[in-house]
């Protein structure tokens, strides 16, 4: 009875240490898989990169649900490296990925909502295409395979002494 009473603080700091390691193990794998599931109609932006790369950190393969995970996005990243890959196997690649992530982790998502529950405005499609062509113009540009265009819209009149403001 004494071993018990002296013990049981203890214990019960053990057992409270532990769940709070579950719980924010848990907690950084959801996470991941929320930050993917809001960035999938933008698999370029860095917040997507940055979760699809943590993948590794945070999903162990001695859990067989988890190792499922790990599985599909093994072959999801030998295939995001293949340039001739079409675009519609990569969302393919992704959906079977956030499916895997929601099944280990209690959600329960079908593939269909996974593929179709995304709202994308066209708008920024186009704000972002607007803006790799900047890009590329500018690097034209910089590397002197592009020029400027310039015109003259107003010329002083050449009989007029300079202003002294300007």
């Amino acid at each position: 009875m004494i071993l018990a009473t002296a013990l049981s603080p203890l214990i019960a700091v053990q057992v409270t240490r532990y769940l709070d390691e579950h719980n924010e193990e848990r907690d950084r794998k959801i996470a991941v898989f929320k930050a993917l599931m809001s960035t999938r109609a933008y698999m370029v932006s860095p917040r997507h990169v940055e979760a699809l790369n943590t993948i590794d950190l945070e999903f162990r393969a001695h859990r067989p649900r988890e190792k499922a995970v790990l599985d599909v996005w093994q072959q999801y990243l030998d295939q995001l490296g293949a340039t001739s890959m079409e675009a519609g196997i990569w969302a393919l690649r992704r959906n079977d990925l956030l499916y895997a992530m929601g099944n280990a982790l209690g959600y329960q998502f079908n593939k269909t909502q996974i593929k179709n529950g995304t709202y994308a405005p066209i708008a920024h499609g186009k704000l972002e295409e607007e803006q790799g062509r900047v890009r590329e113009l500018a690097i034209e540009v910089l590397e002197g395979r592009r020029s400027l265009g310039m015109r003259v819209v107003n010329l002083p009149n050449q009989n007029e002494p300079p202003r002294a403001d300007g």
